[in-house]
């Protein structure tokens, strides 16, 4: 099974428009276009009835201690966890394609409030659900993709990993806000075949080229 996108080059920098936040010399960061990449994909196994993804960075900071201060930068040995950005279950077997745009199109302050995407799928809850908690112009419950936001201040470079798995199931067991581990969890001793592509993305002015 092989991925691709027509949004940007593996292994490359992702495009400010696919990122939530960009860089703003006047007040660090700004929002960004925040428009969902095309993905495509190929050599599905017999049997798929649905496809998964999961759109995950893996270089979050574990402690927010750091994060966005102007008189330092997130050290790079700080351990990471995983933050997921695009949760999405029951794409049909038939589906080779998600258009660009198709799942966002622009930053909704408070998320997205459709747990129904297009064609049938279902969307779960991405981690900016936790990350605004407690801000009073942005806490809500974010369904489906958001882009790149990283620390402005961080020290390395962020990995954003979209993965499609392909599937022996029509529909995810899994229910109401459901989030991306529960979707991994779920998803064990069902997957035919999975494929991911990486992109990269930095808001620190010292490491962008």
């Amino acid at each position: 099974m092989e991925i691709s996108t027509n949004s940007f080059t593996g292994g490359a920098p992702i495009p400010e428009r696919y990122a939530l936040a960009k860089p703003d010399p006047h007040n660090r960061v700004t929002f960004a276009d925040n428009v969902s990449p095309h993905l495509g994909w190929s050599d599905v196994p017999d049997g798929t009835r649905s496809f998964a993804l999961i759109c995950h960075d893996p270089d979050v900071p574990s402690k927010p201690d750091d994060v966005n201060q102007p008189d330092r930068e997130c050290p790079a040995d700080l351990p990471r966890v995983d933050f997921f950005h695009w949760v999405l279950v029951d794409i049909p077997g038939d589906v080779r394609a998600l258009d660009e745009g198709e799942f966002s199109d622009g930053v909704v302050p408070r998320g997205k409030q459709a747990k129904d995407g297009p064609r049938g799928t279902r969307q779960g809850l991405n981690d900016f659900t936790g990350w605004f908690f407690g801000d009073p112009d942005m806490e809500g419950r974010y369904f489906g993709y958001d882009g790149p936001a990283p620390p402005w201040n961080d020290s390395i470079i962020h990995h954003y990993v979209f993965t499609v798995y392909a599937l022996d199931v029509d529909r995810v067991d899994v229910d109401g806000d459901f989030t991306g581990p529960e979707v991994r969890e779920a998803i064990q001793g069902h997957v035919l075949a999975d494929a991911s592509l990486q992109g990269t993305y930095t808001q620190n002015p010292r490491l962008i080229p």
